[in-house]
């Protein structure tokens, strides 16, 4: 097929039009084939210009019969699709897991599974679920989840991940309580990305300032653009990953501004601090969780800023990754 638009090929001669009846010298460049870049060969050109930023479309790596053995620990990034933002009334209607392998020092291994399933809701999906996600009604219809496959991969799991387990935790233990046990790490929360010169924590600006692009909002395409961002080298830093694993090792504390006076709600919102209404059996407070290190400076603001008195003892509750992310 004749390539339309070869910006690469040799420039040919325009002369002057020739005079009726008269003959030219031929031009010995005038009838040089041109030569088509190799794709390698153009993506190098653009990027030395300086004038081009260039997104590859990101391929979903194999899936391996075998694991290699020095990655002994497993993982699963987990993406769900639902019919709405509350995990006690809206309904899972995709999910998306892939199993892999890693090292205690957090190296990715191999990709060791892959299931994706739509799953009918008991009430019809709201269009701007659709618009967002693609899936529709005629999709899911008669469609469920292999919970049998689904149990294959995180059974054997050693580490959940979701780019955002507060929102995907508390929907998949609501579906099955396969997932209720499981260890979670939240690879929005857990990472800091800014350090690693990402401008956003969105899985979309992620990927794309890692060089790729991928079909967005579709739950086994999201899983693997993120073990892809997540496995990313960086000068002189251990993959995101590697950071995940370790943050999510380590305890961490949920304060509880139980009694807070009320006008001192706007100083704790400026915080970090979240409110609870009460309803999932938390203290009907405002919260916040942070790391052992970080907790006395936590107690000194409470108790100089807020309550104004010393003694002031705010309620406490040591979060492993067991019981984090949960609803």
């Amino acid at each position: 097929m004749t390539n339309q638009f070869d910006m690469f090929a040799q420039q040919a001669d325009v002369g002057p039009r020739s005079a009726p009846g008269k003959v030219h010298p031929a031009n010995p460049r005038k009838h040089q084939p041109s030569t088509a870049m190799s794709e390698e060969a153009m993506v190098r050109h653009l990027s030395e210009t300086g004038r081009y930023r260039l997104l590859k479309k990101l391929e979903p790596r194999q899936v391996v019969a075998v694991a290699r053995p020095e990655y002994p620990l497993r993982g699963v990034i987990l993406d769900t699709e639902t019919t709405g933002l509350n995990a006690r009334k809206d309904e899972i209607i995709e999910i998306g897991v892939i199993a892999f392998t890693f090292d205690h020092c957090g190296n990715i291994g191999d990709v060791t599974g892959i299931y994706g399933g739509l799953r009918q809701p008991t009430v019809p999906i709201p269009a701007e679920i659709t618009k967002l996600t693609g899936i529709t009604d005629e999709m899911v219809a008669g469609q469920s989840i292999d919970l049998t496959a689904l149990y294959a991969l995180i059974d054997p799991a050693d580490l959940v991940i979701a780019h955002n387990a507060g929102f995907d935790r508390p929907f998949c233990e609501a579906f099955s309580p396969m997932f209720a046990a499981k260890a979670w790490a939240c690879s929005n929360f857990e990472v800091d990305w800014s350090s690693r010169g990402f401008e956003g924590t969105k899985l979309g600006y992620l990927i794309n300032q890692a060089g790729y692009f991928h079909d967005g909002h579709r739950a086994v395409d999201d899983c693997f653009a993120l073990l892809e961002v997540l496995s990313r080298e960086a000068a002189g830093r251990l993959p995101a990953f590697a950071e995940l694993y370790e943050s999510s090792q380590r305890t961490r504390v949920r304060v509880y501004a139980e009694g807070s006076p009320f006008d001192m709600k706007d100083h704790l919102k400026a915080r970090g601090y979240r409110w609870s209404d009460g309803s999932d059996g938390r203290p009907k407070s405002w919260w916040v969780e942070v790391g052992e290190e970080a907790l006395e400076d936590e107690l000194h603001f409470l108790r100089s800023e807020i309550y104004r008195y010393g003694d002031a003892d705010p309620p406490m509750k040591r979060l492993t990754a067991c019981d984090r992310f949960r609803g």
